[in-house]
């Protein structure tokens, strides 16, 4: 079967069905082509992208500046392994560690394959630095965090669907609620033998479930106190997504410029992913200060293709993009815009019964049980009428779009949006 084979939407998602794993519930419509906020499905039909495959498309879909460089550097050498060194590595970990703000970088693939990573250092550094006991280090958890799907992932997920008959689980971790200091305050008291505390500073797949605004900077403080690593992933919330660089920067005035945030909240191991690569290409890494990343020597971690040439390309342009076309404050700002506009219809909505969000991360909750098929019909709604979006966790709808989105664009698919949310207000009603 040749690639440009044409394919109606129907019969891609019967070869899906019929040949692929079903671990995934799509929404019922097939893409093949993207620029910017839109992408389009098999037949042409055009639709705003208000997932950004979860935060991994910040820079838009096709951006040229990152093709171009994914293509260049595929002309040219795309993997060593890291038995040997290539000429694109070195650049890309000084572009990183400089742009947020850390000595040295571990670079992966994929944020499951990081936060595996950043769970190691972790333990390692417990050990060698902390003097916890061989086999005995603790990390701390949240509650509805949402990590990956690997098998020491799920042993610390409250997601009964993630670890439904998939034990013998990993040991090590304790949860706590999320957004709750004194739980973590308990927790650092009760246990001398915590070598971290791994958090999302915004639980996306939760439902975008943001914290109290001096929650980073109180558990940071705690870790300190107790010699605990504050261990961030900003896999979906990093890359300006929150509008700003970092969604861990907490409430510095830093939506103009680009920086890594307050230093009072600036984690001691930093996780990356996602919207590292723009979408082109799976990149993710691991960032930390010397003191803690010397742990790692030859042999104790490593990648086949983490940290290979293309992925070094793709991760500088990514970031460059990010940087040159201040995408942080245009998320800050349409994000600001977002939510006003959504609460004022929420204001007198009987479907909608709560706005939250940061940046251009945002949900809206269907005022339905989360068993209920309401927002994912919504949802199909928001689909015949050109806008793709999808539930999470039953009743609640995440709204992610590319961060290159102009007022005018988000304006239009307000309007999109709000007309769907009537139209089942009308429904409901009956």
């Amino acid at each position: 079967m040749a690639v440009s084979d044409q394919i109606s939407s129907a019969d891609a998602m019967a070869l899906e069905d019929k040949y692929g794993a079903h671990n995934y519930h799509p929404l019922p419509v097939v893409l093949n082509r993207g620029e910017g906020v839109y992408v389009w499905d098999v037949e042409g039909k055009k639709y705003y992208d208000f997932l950004s495959a979860y935060s991994a498309v910040n820079q838009g879909h096709c951006h040229p500046r990152i093709v171009d460089a994914l293509t260049a550097q595929a002309r040219t050498l795309t993997l060593t392994s890291r038995a040997f060194y290539n000429d694109m590595l070195g650049k890309f970990e000084k572009y990183v560690a400089e742009t947020f703000k850390f000595d040295k970088v571990l670079p992966m693939n994929t944020g499951a394959e990081a936060v595996e990573t950043a769970i190691k250092i972790c333990r390692k550094w417990g050990y060698e630095k902390k003097g916890i006991r061989e086999g005995d280090a603790l990390i701390v958890v949240c509650e509805k965090n949402f990590h990956g799907r690997t098998t020491t992932i799920i042993s610390f997920s409250s997601d009964p669907v993630a670890k439904k008959n998939f034990g013998p689980f990993t040991g090590g971790f304790v949860q706590i609620p999320y957004d709750d200091t004194a739980a973590l305050e308990k927790v650092l008291q009760q246990h001398k033998n915590v070598a971290g505390f791994l958090v999302e500073p915004i639980q996306g797949e939760a439902g975008v479930y943001v914290p109290s605004d001096d929650y980073l900077a109180k558990a940071k403080a705690l870790c300190e106190a107790h010699n605990v690593l504050f261990i961030a992933d900003e896999i979906q919330t990093g890359i300006a997504r929150s509008g700003k660089l970092l969604a861990s920067c907490g409430n510095c005035n830093c939506a103009e410029r680009h920086c890594s945030g307050d230093p009072e909240v600036k984690p001691d191991i930093l996780i990356l992913g996602k919207a590292l690569s723009g979408g082109a290409y799976p990149v993710s890494a691991v960032l930390a200060n010397e003191d803690i990343m010397e742990v790692i020597h030859p042999g104790t971690h490593g990648s086949t293709f983490g940290g290979n040439p293309v992925a070094a390309a793709v991760g500088i342009a990514a970031l460059d993009v990010i940087r040159e076309e201040k995408l942080a404050a245009n998320a800050f700002r349409l994000g600001e815009l977002f939510r006003k506009e959504m609460k004022a219809f929420a204001s007198g909505s009987s479907v909608v019964s709560e706005v939250r969000g940061k940046g251009l991360l945002n949900a809206i909750v269907i005022n339905d049980s989360p068993d209920s098929s309401t927002a994912w019909e919504i949802c199909i709604d928001m689909k015949e009428n050109g806008l793709l979006a999808k539930p999470t966790h039953g009743n609640i709808i995440r709204f992610a779009p590319p961060l290159v989105m102009t007022e005018e664009q988000l304006k239009e698919c307000i309007s999109i949006i709000s007309a769907s949310l009537r139209k089942f207000e009308e429904i409901l009603a009956h």
